[in-house]
């Protein structure tokens, strides 16, 4: 089976759901969120993470990178969008459709960097400490 690597930034909100699913899935979106959009690179992933998740109160002012495997079956549903300069590739996937994208990663997700914003004070959970401590060493 062919598959495709994606790169998703996420807050601390998102990687507590994150990890609550086993790192298995991808919480369904928000009412006002009708696309996910995992990117195609690690720069543009960390860019996301280290510019906007670090000022985000949302995410607790901290931005994590996660990557992760696709079927290329599943991957080749979905329109590429570019959304500003060379690396600014995302794969939009309609959120009515996350549940069965979610079904299509194929071994765990996997958090290979964290950015801590300057306003940055505590976790709010011990799973989120756990990758950050992670990440660390």
């Amino acid at each position: 089976m062919k598959t495709v690597t994606l790169y998703r930034p996420v807050g601390e909100k998102e990687l507590i759901l994150i990890t609550e699913s086993n790192f298995k899935t991808f919480p369904p979106r928000l009412e006002q969120q009708p696309i996910f959009y995992p990117v195609l690179n690690e720069a543009y992933a960390t860019q996301i993470a280290s510019e906007w998740n670090t000022k985000d109160a949302f995410g607790n002012y901290l931005g994590f990178v996660t990557e992760f495997k696709i079927t290329e079956e599943e991957y080749l549903k979905y329109k590429v969008e570019n959304v500003g300069g060379k690396i600014h590739n995302e794969l939009w996937v309609p959120a009515e459709d996350l549940e069965t994208f979610n079904t299509n990663i194929v071994e765990d997700i996997k958090v290979i960097k964290v950015c801590i914003g300057s306003q940055f004070k505590n976790v709010s959970h011990p799973l989120v400490q756990s990758q950050i401590d992670k990440l660390k060493n």
